[in-house]
């Protein structure tokens, strides 16, 4: 089970952009293309068959996961996550600080 995944608020922890936060856009494996987060400035060349226009466009680039963590709403800052069996047998994440559960 994955500690963070796709439409999880995080906050960044380190890099350039430590502080903000943002929503996970998609999952790379061990990074994460998180929105408005690690923007960078690419030079695209014009391509007439796909209806693209050249010049300088900004895009998200993609984060390592050891550089966020999970956003906790109660505590105001980012959290550890770790993960619970229930009585049921389902596992969950829960908060590491608190022991709250994330997945409903």
């Amino acid at each position: 089970m994955r500690k963070i995944k796709k439409n999880d608020d995080v906050i960044v922890i380190a890099g350039k952009d430590k502080g903000s936060r943002g929503n996970v856009l998609r999952v790379l494996g061990e990074y994460l293309l998180v929105g408005g987060i690690n923007k960078v400035k690419k030079h695209q060349k014009p391509n007439p068959v796909k209806g693209l226009t050249g010049g300088i466009v900004e895009m998200e680039s993609p984060i390592h996961v050891s550089n966020v963590a999970i956003y906790n709403a109660s505590a105001k800052k980012g959290d550890r996550v770790g993960i619970k069996v229930l009585e049921d047998g389902r596992k969950v994440r829960v908060f590491r600080s608190s022991g709250e559960v994330i997945d409903a």
